[in-house]
Protein backbone atom coordinates (compact mmCIF):
# COMPACT_ATOMS: atom_id res chain seq x y z
CA UNK A 1 0.00 0.00 0.00
CA UNK A 2 1.32 3.44 -0.93
CA UNK A 3 2.06 5.79 1.97
CA UNK A 4 0.98 9.30 1.10
CA UNK A 5 2.90 12.43 2.10
CA UNK A 6 1.02 14.88 4.30
CA UNK A 7 4.11 16.63 5.61
CA UNK A 8 4.82 18.37 2.29
CA UNK A 9 2.25 21.13 1.92
CA UNK A 10 0.94 22.89 -1.15
CA UNK A 11 2.04 26.45 -1.91
CA UNK A 12 -1.14 28.29 -0.95
CA UNK A 13 -0.04 31.48 -2.73
CA UNK A 14 -0.38 29.79 -6.13
CA UNK A 15 -4.08 28.99 -5.59
CA UNK A 16 -4.77 32.44 -4.04
CA UNK A 17 -5.99 30.88 -0.80
CA UNK A 18 -8.17 33.23 1.24
CA UNK A 19 -6.97 31.80 4.54
CA UNK A 20 -3.35 32.69 3.75
CA UNK A 21 -4.00 36.17 2.29
CA UNK A 22 -2.67 38.85 4.66
CA UNK A 23 -4.95 41.60 3.31
CA UNK A 24 -8.00 39.44 4.02
CA UNK A 25 -6.75 38.49 7.49
CA UNK A 26 -6.03 42.15 8.28
CA UNK A 27 -9.70 43.04 7.86
CA UNK A 28 -10.32 41.24 11.17
CA UNK A 29 -6.84 41.51 12.67
CA UNK A 30 -5.11 44.70 11.49
CA UNK A 31 -2.00 44.03 13.60
CA UNK A 32 -1.52 40.35 12.71
CA UNK A 33 2.07 39.18 12.62
CA UNK A 34 3.74 39.07 9.22
CA UNK A 35 4.56 35.36 9.63
CA UNK A 36 1.03 34.38 10.67
CA UNK A 37 -0.31 30.81 10.63
CA UNK A 38 -3.98 30.59 9.59
CA UNK A 39 -6.06 28.10 11.58
CA UNK A 40 -9.41 29.49 10.54
CA UNK A 41 -11.13 28.93 7.12
CA UNK A 42 -12.10 25.27 6.71
CA UNK A 43 -9.85 24.08 3.96
CA UNK A 44 -6.69 21.98 4.18
CA UNK A 45 -3.13 22.82 3.18
CA UNK A 46 -2.27 19.31 2.00
CA UNK A 47 -1.62 18.61 -1.64
CA UNK A 48 -4.59 16.79 -3.12
CA UNK A 49 -4.28 13.06 -3.70
CA UNK A 50 -1.74 12.29 -6.47
CA UNK A 51 -4.48 10.53 -8.44
CA UNK A 52 -6.55 13.73 -8.49
CA UNK A 53 -3.55 15.86 -9.44
CA UNK A 54 -2.72 13.48 -12.30
CA UNK A 55 -6.31 13.57 -13.62
CA UNK A 56 -6.40 17.37 -13.49
CA UNK A 57 -2.98 17.64 -15.14
CA UNK A 58 -4.18 15.43 -17.98
CA UNK A 59 -7.32 17.55 -18.37
CA UNK A 60 -5.34 20.83 -18.26
CA UNK A 61 -2.75 19.69 -20.80
CA UNK A 62 -5.51 18.66 -23.19
CA UNK A 63 -6.34 22.33 -23.63
CA UNK A 64 -10.13 22.23 -24.01
CA UNK A 65 -12.32 23.56 -21.20
CA UNK A 66 -15.74 23.92 -22.80
CA UNK A 67 -19.26 23.07 -21.68
CA UNK A 68 -19.77 19.60 -20.30
CA UNK A 69 -22.50 17.55 -18.63
CA UNK A 70 -22.87 15.18 -15.63
CA UNK A 71 -21.52 11.96 -17.07
CA UNK A 72 -22.77 8.44 -16.36
CA UNK A 73 -19.36 7.77 -14.85
CA UNK A 74 -19.84 10.69 -12.44
CA UNK A 75 -23.26 9.40 -11.31
CA UNK A 76 -21.91 5.88 -10.90
CA UNK A 77 -18.98 7.14 -8.81
CA UNK A 78 -21.47 8.64 -6.34
CA UNK A 79 -23.56 5.45 -6.25
CA UNK A 80 -20.49 3.27 -5.76
CA UNK A 81 -19.05 5.59 -3.09
CA UNK A 82 -22.16 5.35 -0.92
CA UNK A 83 -22.33 1.60 -1.32
CA UNK A 84 -18.64 1.11 -0.59
CA UNK A 85 -18.10 3.66 2.20
CA UNK A 86 -21.51 3.81 3.86
CA UNK A 87 -23.33 0.62 2.82
CA UNK A 88 -26.15 2.72 1.38
CA UNK A 89 -27.90 1.96 -1.90
CA UNK A 90 -28.98 5.06 -3.83
CA UNK A 91 -30.53 5.46 -7.26
CA UNK A 92 -29.15 7.58 -10.08
CA UNK A 93 -32.35 9.60 -10.39
CA UNK A 94 -32.03 10.74 -6.77
CA UNK A 95 -28.79 12.62 -7.50
CA UNK A 96 -28.74 16.26 -8.58
CA UNK A 97 -25.58 18.15 -9.47
CA UNK A 98 -24.88 21.36 -7.54
CA UNK A 99 -22.27 24.09 -7.35
CA UNK A 100 -21.81 23.90 -3.59
CA UNK A 101 -23.71 23.00 -0.43
CA UNK A 102 -24.26 26.66 0.51
CA UNK A 103 -25.78 27.50 -2.91
CA UNK A 104 -27.91 24.37 -2.55
CA UNK A 105 -29.24 25.73 0.75
CA UNK A 106 -30.26 28.95 -0.99
CA UNK A 107 -31.96 27.04 -3.81
CA UNK A 108 -33.85 24.94 -1.30
CA UNK A 109 -35.09 27.99 0.60
CA UNK A 110 -36.24 29.55 -2.67
CA UNK A 111 -37.96 26.29 -3.64
CA UNK A 112 -39.90 25.44 -0.50
CA UNK A 113 -40.32 28.58 1.62
CA UNK A 114 -42.36 31.70 0.93
CA UNK A 115 -41.19 35.05 2.25
CA UNK A 116 -41.40 35.19 6.05
CA UNK A 117 -41.57 31.40 6.33
CA UNK A 118 -38.92 29.98 8.65
CA UNK A 119 -36.24 27.34 9.01
CA UNK A 120 -35.26 25.86 12.38
CA UNK A 121 -31.65 25.29 13.45
CA UNK A 122 -29.84 23.71 16.40
CA UNK A 123 -27.25 26.29 17.42
CA UNK A 124 -24.35 26.91 17.28
CA UNK A 125 -24.23 25.91 13.65
CA UNK A 126 -22.48 26.80 10.41
CA UNK A 127 -23.34 30.44 9.69
CA UNK A 128 -24.36 30.12 6.00
CA UNK A 129 -27.30 27.93 7.04
CA UNK A 130 -28.88 31.03 8.53
CA UNK A 131 -27.73 33.26 5.67
CA UNK A 132 -29.61 31.06 3.20
CA UNK A 133 -32.84 32.08 4.93
CA UNK A 134 -31.94 35.66 5.78
CA UNK A 135 -30.62 36.52 2.31
CA UNK A 136 -33.99 35.42 0.89
CA UNK A 137 -36.22 37.24 3.41
CA UNK A 138 -37.02 34.10 5.35
CA UNK A 139 -36.86 33.72 9.13
CA UNK A 140 -34.55 31.69 11.36
CA UNK A 141 -35.67 29.89 14.52
CA UNK A 142 -32.84 28.80 16.79
CA UNK A 143 -32.80 26.07 19.43
CA UNK A 144 -29.63 25.97 21.57
CA UNK A 145 -27.80 22.68 21.84
CA UNK A 146 -27.07 21.52 25.37
CA UNK A 147 -23.43 21.08 26.37
CA UNK A 148 -23.14 17.97 28.56
CA UNK A 149 -19.99 16.01 29.37
CA UNK A 150 -18.04 18.08 26.86
CA UNK A 151 -20.40 17.16 23.99
CA UNK A 152 -23.51 18.69 22.51
CA UNK A 153 -26.91 17.10 23.01
CA UNK A 154 -30.15 18.05 21.30
CA UNK A 155 -32.78 19.77 23.44
CA UNK A 156 -35.66 17.60 22.25
CA UNK A 157 -38.30 19.29 24.37
CA UNK A 158 -37.44 22.76 23.07
CA UNK A 159 -37.17 21.80 19.43
CA UNK A 160 -40.52 20.01 19.47
CA UNK A 161 -42.13 22.99 21.22
CA UNK A 162 -40.85 25.41 18.57
CA UNK A 163 -41.85 23.12 15.71
CA UNK A 164 -45.35 22.86 17.17
CA UNK A 165 -45.80 26.56 17.92
CA UNK A 166 -43.93 28.29 15.07
CA UNK A 167 -44.45 25.91 12.14
CA UNK A 168 -41.06 26.04 10.38
CA UNK A 169 -41.03 24.72 6.83
CA UNK A 170 -37.59 23.06 7.04
CA UNK A 171 -34.80 22.16 9.41
CA UNK A 172 -31.16 22.37 8.35
CA UNK A 173 -29.56 19.54 10.29
CA UNK A 174 -25.77 19.34 10.30
CA UNK A 175 -24.59 15.72 10.47
CA UNK A 176 -21.86 15.44 11.65
CA UNK A 177 -22.28 18.70 13.51
CA UNK A 178 -20.36 21.76 12.41
CA UNK A 179 -18.71 23.32 14.43
CA UNK A 180 -18.22 20.67 17.14
CA UNK A 181 -17.59 17.56 15.02
CA UNK A 182 -20.25 15.63 16.95
CA UNK A 183 -21.51 12.47 15.21
CA UNK A 184 -25.24 12.03 15.82
CA UNK A 185 -26.36 8.47 16.46
CA UNK A 186 -28.88 6.69 14.25
CA UNK A 187 -31.37 6.97 17.11
CA UNK A 188 -30.91 10.73 17.30
CA UNK A 189 -31.20 11.21 13.54
CA UNK A 190 -34.34 9.04 13.50
CA UNK A 191 -35.85 11.06 16.33
CA UNK A 192 -35.22 14.31 14.44
CA UNK A 193 -36.68 12.82 11.26
CA UNK A 194 -39.71 11.67 13.25
CA UNK A 195 -40.35 15.18 14.60
CA UNK A 196 -40.08 16.55 11.08
CA UNK A 197 -42.74 14.13 9.87
CA UNK A 198 -44.98 14.87 12.83
CA UNK A 199 -44.90 18.65 12.27
CA UNK A 200 -44.61 18.69 8.46
CA UNK A 201 -41.05 20.04 8.43
CA UNK A 202 -38.74 19.18 5.53
CA UNK A 203 -35.69 17.33 6.87
CA UNK A 204 -32.53 18.74 5.23
CA UNK A 205 -29.35 16.94 6.25
CA UNK A 206 -25.94 18.48 5.46
CA UNK A 207 -23.42 15.62 5.55
CA UNK A 208 -20.35 17.39 4.15
CA UNK A 209 -18.19 16.56 7.19
CA UNK A 210 -18.88 12.82 7.12
CA UNK A 211 -15.65 11.48 5.65
CA UNK A 212 -12.97 12.34 8.26
CA UNK A 213 -14.03 10.15 11.17
CA UNK A 214 -11.93 10.33 14.34
CA UNK A 215 -14.11 8.30 16.71
CA UNK A 216 -17.41 6.45 16.60
CA UNK A 217 -19.71 5.33 13.79
CA UNK A 218 -21.19 7.76 11.32
CA UNK A 219 -24.77 7.20 10.17
CA UNK A 220 -26.17 8.91 7.09
CA UNK A 221 -29.80 10.01 7.05
CA UNK A 222 -30.02 7.87 3.91
CA UNK A 223 -29.86 4.81 6.18
CA UNK A 224 -33.25 5.63 7.76
CA UNK A 225 -36.51 3.84 7.01
CA UNK A 226 -38.33 4.63 3.78
CA UNK A 227 -40.98 6.78 5.48
CA UNK A 228 -38.23 9.20 6.53
CA UNK A 229 -36.49 9.13 3.15
CA UNK A 230 -39.72 10.43 1.64
CA UNK A 231 -39.20 13.69 3.59
CA UNK A 232 -35.43 13.94 3.16
CA UNK A 233 -33.08 16.23 1.26
CA UNK A 234 -29.42 15.32 1.74
CA UNK A 235 -26.64 17.70 0.71
CA UNK A 236 -22.98 16.75 0.48
CA UNK A 237 -19.82 17.07 -1.59
CA UNK A 238 -16.25 15.77 -1.71
CA UNK A 239 -14.95 19.22 -0.82
CA UNK A 240 -14.07 18.75 2.84
CA UNK A 241 -12.91 15.15 2.41
CA UNK A 242 -10.55 15.79 -0.50
CA UNK A 243 -10.01 19.57 -0.22
CA UNK A 244 -11.78 20.44 -3.47
CA UNK A 245 -13.84 23.43 -2.29
CA UNK A 246 -12.49 25.81 -4.93
CA UNK A 247 -13.71 23.53 -7.73
CA UNK A 248 -17.34 24.31 -6.90
CA UNK A 249 -19.02 20.94 -7.26
CA UNK A 250 -21.52 19.29 -4.94
CA UNK A 251 -24.68 17.25 -5.16
CA UNK A 252 -27.96 16.50 -3.45
CA UNK A 253 -29.66 13.15 -2.92
CA UNK A 254 -33.47 13.42 -2.81
CA UNK A 255 -35.42 10.15 -2.86
CA UNK A 256 -38.88 11.76 -3.10
CA UNK A 257 -39.71 12.51 -6.74
CA UNK A 258 -42.01 15.48 -6.08
CA UNK A 259 -39.51 17.16 -3.75
CA UNK A 260 -36.75 16.49 -6.26
CA UNK A 261 -38.73 17.99 -9.17
CA UNK A 262 -39.53 21.11 -7.18
CA UNK A 263 -35.90 21.53 -6.19
CA UNK A 264 -34.67 21.05 -9.77
CA UNK A 265 -37.23 23.52 -11.09
CA UNK A 266 -35.62 26.24 -8.98
CA UNK A 267 -32.23 25.23 -10.37
CA UNK A 268 -33.63 25.79 -13.86
CA UNK A 269 -34.82 29.26 -12.84
CA UNK A 270 -31.30 30.03 -11.64
CA UNK A 271 -29.81 28.60 -14.87
CA UNK A 272 -27.57 26.06 -13.16
CA UNK A 273 -26.67 23.72 -15.99
CA UNK A 274 -23.32 22.15 -16.83
CA UNK A 275 -20.81 21.21 -14.12
CA UNK A 276 -17.40 22.71 -13.57
CA UNK A 277 -15.03 20.76 -15.86
CA UNK A 278 -12.14 20.15 -13.40
CA UNK A 279 -14.60 19.73 -10.53
CA UNK A 280 -16.36 16.77 -12.13
CA UNK A 281 -13.05 15.12 -13.06
CA UNK A 282 -11.57 15.64 -9.59
CA UNK A 283 -14.67 14.36 -7.81
CA UNK A 284 -15.02 11.27 -10.01
CA UNK A 285 -11.35 10.44 -9.50
CA UNK A 286 -11.59 10.99 -5.75
CA UNK A 287 -14.53 8.63 -5.41
CA UNK A 288 -13.04 5.99 -7.70
CA UNK A 289 -9.39 5.96 -6.68
CA UNK A 290 -8.68 7.83 -3.45
CA UNK A 291 -10.07 5.79 -0.53
CA UNK A 292 -6.61 5.01 0.81
CA UNK A 293 -5.51 8.64 0.61
CA UNK A 294 -8.63 9.68 2.54
CA UNK A 295 -8.10 7.11 5.27
CA UNK A 296 -4.46 8.12 5.70
CA UNK A 297 -5.46 11.79 5.73
CA UNK A 298 -7.95 11.17 8.54
CA UNK A 299 -5.32 9.24 10.51
CA UNK A 300 -2.82 12.09 10.04
CA UNK A 301 -5.37 14.67 11.23
CA UNK A 302 -6.12 12.53 14.27
CA UNK A 303 -2.44 12.83 15.21
CA UNK A 304 -2.77 16.61 14.88
CA UNK A 305 -5.77 16.43 17.19
CA UNK A 306 -3.68 14.55 19.76
CA UNK A 307 -0.90 17.16 19.52
CA UNK A 308 -3.43 19.95 20.03
CA UNK A 309 -5.10 18.23 22.97
CA UNK A 310 -1.75 17.76 24.72
CA UNK A 311 -0.91 21.45 24.40
CA UNK A 312 -4.33 22.60 25.60
CA UNK A 313 -4.27 20.26 28.60
CA UNK A 314 -0.77 21.38 29.59
CA UNK A 315 -0.66 25.11 28.84
CA UNK A 316 -4.10 26.61 28.27
CA UNK A 317 -5.83 27.18 31.61
CA UNK A 318 -9.52 27.93 31.04
CA UNK A 319 -9.66 26.31 27.59
CA UNK A 320 -11.67 23.12 26.97
CA UNK A 321 -11.63 21.39 23.60
CA UNK A 322 -14.92 19.60 22.99
CA UNK A 323 -14.82 15.90 22.16
CA UNK A 324 -14.54 15.73 18.37
CA UNK A 325 -15.76 12.67 16.47
CA UNK A 326 -15.22 13.91 12.92
CA UNK A 327 -13.70 16.54 10.63
CA UNK A 328 -10.54 18.55 11.27
CA UNK A 329 -11.96 21.59 13.08
CA UNK A 330 -11.79 21.43 16.90
CA UNK A 331 -14.32 23.55 18.80
CA UNK A 332 -12.84 25.08 21.95
CA UNK A 333 -14.82 26.48 24.88
CA UNK A 334 -13.02 29.47 26.44
CA UNK A 335 -15.87 30.62 28.68
CA UNK A 336 -13.70 29.92 31.75
CA UNK A 337 -10.61 31.63 30.33
CA UNK A 338 -9.04 34.86 31.53
CA UNK A 339 -10.00 36.64 28.28
CA UNK A 340 -13.11 36.44 26.11
CA UNK A 341 -13.05 34.94 22.63
CA UNK A 342 -12.51 38.25 20.84
CA UNK A 343 -9.63 39.20 23.12
CA UNK A 344 -8.05 35.77 22.75
CA UNK A 345 -8.37 35.82 18.95
CA UNK A 346 -6.80 39.29 18.83
CA UNK A 347 -3.87 38.51 21.10
CA UNK A 348 -3.20 35.24 19.29
CA UNK A 349 -3.17 37.00 15.91
CA UNK A 350 -1.03 39.91 17.08
CA UNK A 351 1.40 38.28 19.50
CA UNK A 352 1.45 34.59 18.48
CA UNK A 353 0.69 35.16 14.82
CA UNK A 354 -1.99 32.45 14.81
CA UNK A 355 -5.37 33.25 13.24
CA UNK A 356 -8.35 31.47 14.81
CA UNK A 357 -12.04 31.16 14.00
CA UNK A 358 -14.42 32.99 16.36
CA UNK A 359 -17.83 31.94 17.67
CA UNK A 360 -19.52 34.97 16.07
CA UNK A 361 -19.63 33.04 12.80
CA UNK A 362 -21.96 30.28 14.10
CA UNK A 363 -25.40 31.95 14.22
CA UNK A 364 -26.08 31.87 17.99
CA UNK A 365 -25.08 30.30 21.31
CA UNK A 366 -21.37 30.40 20.48
CA UNK A 367 -20.19 33.16 22.79
CA UNK A 368 -16.67 32.38 23.99
CA UNK A 369 -15.90 29.59 21.56
CA UNK A 370 -12.98 29.35 19.15
CA UNK A 371 -12.51 27.04 16.18
CA UNK A 372 -9.14 25.67 15.10
CA UNK A 373 -8.12 24.04 11.81
CA UNK A 374 -5.95 20.92 11.89
CA UNK A 375 -5.82 20.39 8.12
CA UNK A 376 -2.11 21.06 7.86
CA UNK A 377 1.20 19.42 8.71
CA UNK A 378 2.33 18.21 12.12
CA UNK A 379 5.12 20.79 11.97
CA UNK A 380 2.70 23.67 11.41
CA UNK A 381 0.41 22.51 14.23
CA UNK A 382 3.38 22.15 16.59
CA UNK A 383 4.60 25.65 15.69
CA UNK A 384 1.13 27.19 16.04
CA UNK A 385 0.39 25.55 19.38
CA UNK A 386 3.87 26.40 20.71
CA UNK A 387 3.44 30.06 19.79
CA UNK A 388 -0.04 30.19 21.32
CA UNK A 389 1.15 28.46 24.49
CA UNK A 390 3.88 31.06 24.96
CA UNK A 391 1.40 33.89 24.40
CA UNK A 392 -1.14 32.37 26.77
CA UNK A 393 1.45 31.98 29.51
CA UNK A 394 2.20 35.70 29.14
CA UNK A 395 -1.51 36.45 29.42
CA UNK A 396 -1.78 34.36 32.58
CA UNK A 397 1.22 36.07 34.12
CA UNK A 398 -0.11 39.55 33.22
CA UNK A 399 2.95 40.29 31.07
CA UNK A 400 0.84 41.50 28.13
CA UNK A 401 0.77 45.28 28.13
CA UNK A 402 -2.34 45.36 25.98
CA UNK A 403 -4.90 42.91 24.72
Amino acid sequence: MEKYDFDTLADRQIDNARKWDKKIVEVKFPNVREDFIPLWIADMDFQSAPEIRAALTKMASNGAYGYTYPTDRWYQSVINWYKKRHSVTIKKEWITLGYGTVPNMHVLVQSFLEENDSIILNTPIYGPFAYAAEHNNRQVITVPLLKQNNRYEIDWKSIEKKMKERHPKATFFCSPHNPSGRIWSKEEITRMADLCLKYNVLFVSDEVHSEHIMEGIYTSALELDDKYLDNLVMFTSPNKAFNLGGLKLSYSIIPNEEIRKRFRKQYEKNSVTSPNVPGQIAMTTAYEDCDVWLDQCAAYIKENLEITQRYIDKYFDGWEMMNMDSSYLPWVDVSNAKLNMHEIAEVMADDAGVVLGIGDDYVADADNFLRLNLGTSHAVIEEAMSRMAQTWQKVLSDDMEEV
